[in-house]
């Protein structure tokens, strides 16, 4: 049965498209790719990476960005035909800009440049809430930890240096997690409505899920889709609220079909002597959606 909203028959859109994409001719998803191109010179392409597309291989993967990155090279070959190389990674679920490289010395500088954090990385999420404040910066260690349920999964969670005493409630430094990495997220609230906000997100570092961790942890705002971050001790749908789940019209038991709303609006990279080029790219039509169902008006560019 078709539903009559069209948010709901996005969300089961998005999920076909995910499948889809794992069913495809790897010749295929290269010309879906090409089409996504946002811009493209001598040294680097850059794509607009489609929802439910992991960026490499893994258990249950047919079809992810690395494998297709040869037919890819080919279709967009100038002055000479090699494969494409990747420069960083996107969870499976983001959307945004993503950088390739069109040799492995300009794979090696653009990699450099993501490593020393010359690279200006901006993001835009939905998420359930409000920060408090409404504009700051998020610098809390993250560590892979294993939850023990019915259910045993592993996690990205916080790993604090300090925290409250029991007797007295002063604060007192922990040691050091060694297995933790440092994290930083500026983050500013663009506008609120619905009980949900649209944010805008600058990582500072680049810790595997630094964003959705520092959201769901450190702000008390995980964003809207992420069911993996919304609970600690469970694999559960997320809860939305009441006034959420009326403005998009669905229920709370369909809530586990909404995808995440991570977008990589915008990449700044350093080129040449002073010079930098900005790639960007505009959210998915499933992102903007839901903006104007829970009334979040889309910033001026």
């Amino acid at each position: 049965q078709v539903p009559s909203d069209p948010l709901q028959r996005r969300v089961r859109e998005l999920a076909a498209l995910s499948q889809q994409l794992q069913r495809v001719h790897p010749n295929v998803l290269a010309k879906a790719l090409r089409q996504a191109v946002v811009y493209q010179d001598e040294e680097i392409v850059a794509i607009n990476k489609p929802y439910g597309l992991p960026v490499h291989g893994g258990p249950g993967v047919k079809n992810c960005v690395a494998d297709v990155l040869p037919v890819l090279g080919k279709l967009l070959a100038k002055a000479r035909d090699e494969p494409l190389r990747l420069c960083h990674r996107l969870d499976k679920e983001t959307t945004g800009v993503m950088v390739l490289a069109r040799s492995e010395e300009a794979a090696e500088k653009i990699r450099l440049l993501f490593k020393t954090r010359r690279v200006e990385k901006i993001y835009w999420a939905i998420v359930l809430g409000e920060p408090d404040p409404a504009e700051g910066l998020v610098e809390i260690p993250i560590v892979e930890k294993e939850v023990q349920s019915h259910q045993p999964h592993y996690k990205m969670t916080l790993a604090p240096s300090y925290r409250l005493a029991d007797e007295d409630g002063k604060v007192v430094k922990i040691r050091k997690n060694r297995d933790a990495q440092s994290a930083v997220t500026r983050y500013r609230r663009l506008t609120s409505s619905s009980a949900c906000s649209l944010l805008e997100l600058q990582p500072i570092t680049g810790v595997k899920h630094q964003i959705r961790v520092h959201l769901a942890y450190g702000l008390g705002c995980p964003i809207l889709g992420d069911h993996k971050y919304s609970h600690w001790s469970k694999l559960a749908p997320q809860k939305l609220p009441e006034i959420a789940l009326k403005r998009l019209k669905l229920e709370q038991r369909k809530a586990r079909h909404l995808p995440l709303h991570l977008h990589a609006r915008r990449l700044c990279l350093p080129r040449g002597e002073g010079g930098r080029v900005e790639l960007a790219c505009k959210p998915p039509r499933f992102f903007t959606n839901t903006m104007l169902k829970l009334k979040l008006e889309l910033p001026e560019d």
